[in-house]
């Protein structure tokens, strides 16, 4: 009896290890290519940004939700297109999950722009947010926007009302959003 109560231990413990390495995450696609010579990666405290002085009481408790931006950016050249493939798909792959919820998606001459989040319709709040831009001349730009209780609406009004950016750590992003642009 204790070999079958172990056989089984070992084969739910197995099978436990099997499904959660194949799905892929975000985090783990962050940390496995942060250090890639093709990618910039950035952790920016949500401090760096700063609101117009007009704005909005609503875009300022927007602002408090946050806490932090992970940014991960691939920087395409002659030299990497095929990783540059590779790395869209991958990405690709991991945000058309289905734990994740398209809020917006814009399409223009070679260009996307996507915000999702995970949860379910029916949130009203949420912990991160997931912006991916990609370019296919230049590259992307995967944002997880980190926080407690961010209100989606409130968030995007925000955007619309962020002043100056502070920071010398931001300027490695302001010189690839140029590059996009």
């Amino acid at each position: 009896m204790k070999t079958i109560t172990k056989f089984f231990a070992i084969a739910i413990v197995m099978l436990l290890a099997v499904s959660c390495a194949s799905t892929p995450s975000l985090q783990k696609y962050y940390i496995d290519n942060q250090d890639d010579e093709n990618f910039i990666s950035l952790d920016l405290p949500a401090s760096l940004v700063t609101l117009k002085e007009n704005a909005s009481p609503e875009a300022k408790k927007a602002l408090e939700s946050i806490k932090k931006l992970n940014v991960l950016a691939f920087v395409k050249n002659n030299a990497n297109e095929a990783q540059y493939a590779l790395e869209n798909k991958k990405v690709n792959t991991i945000i058309k999950a289905d734990k994740y919820i398209e809020l917006i998606r814009v399409k223009n001459k070679g260009r996307n722009f996507v915000i999702k989040y995970e949860g379910s319709e029916s949130d009203t709040s949420l912990n991160e947010l997931v912006v991916y831009a990609n370019d296919k001349s230049k590259g992307f730009a995967l944002i997880r926007v980190l926080g407690d209780n961010m209100e989606p609406g409130k968030i995007l009004k925000m955007v619309n009302e962020i002043g100056d950016i502070d920071g010398d750590s931001f300027k490695e992003l302001k010189d690839l959003a140029k590059n996009i642009n």
